[in-house]
């Protein structure tokens, strides 16, 4: 075919092409540029060549941290003014580790999540979170909050939320994320 170089006979390399899963502020031109020949374990000198800062966000992109599930008291209802306490009791939390390289060329980027906090959202400007933030610290053996007992009724939850008015019908949808 007229135009057609062998590039990769018996060579040991790679065709590269650039792609970018976020166009934001990409020059989107650099689009059309037809894939081209590189050596293995050489990075491209090319504008759009991976980097360590691009390889960190993509595998930052990637990062799944484990749902988890809490426990409420009252378990199906608020009451208003009243303190809803929410806890979990010796979690299963883990740092989650996600490594993105570029094969043969040592260029690679490692991002961890670690888990520091329960994030509280009530759902309505009309509460309270305790704490004020609204982030429930996890605990050297996993656990956020305390467990609501009886004779609690009238304390503070060190996790918890307190609505002020009640809702027009529909539900507050409490929101519970890990920090």
């Amino acid at each position: 075919m007229k135009g057609y170089k062998d590039y990769d006979l018996g060579k040991d390399g790679y065709f590269w092409r650039g792609v970018a899963p976020d166009l934001t502020g990409l020059d989107t031109s650099l689009c059309n540029r037809l894939m081209f020949w590189q050596d293995a374990g050489e990075i491209p000198d090319v504008p759009e060549a991976p980097t360590p800062e691009i390889l960190a966000a993509y595998a930052y992109d990637k990062v799944k941290v484990p749902e988890t599930e809490i426990e409420l008291r009252p378990e199906a209802r608020s009451t208003v003014n009243l303190p809803t306490w929410v806890w979990l009791d010796e979690g299963t939390f883990k740092d989650v580790t996600v490594r993105a390289e570029l094969p043969h060329t040592g260029l690679w980027a490692e991002t961890t999540a670690k888990p520091v906090a329960l994030h509280l959202e009530p759902g309505t400007d009309d509460a309270e979170t305790y704490p004020a933030s609204g982030d429930c610290e996890i605990t050297d053996d996993g656990s956020i909050g305390s467990p609501y007992t009886k004779g609690d009724a009238d304390a503070t939850p060190p996790c918890g939320i307190r609505h002020l008015r009640a809702t027009a019908g529909d539900p507050y949808r409490l929101t519970a994320s890990i920090t």
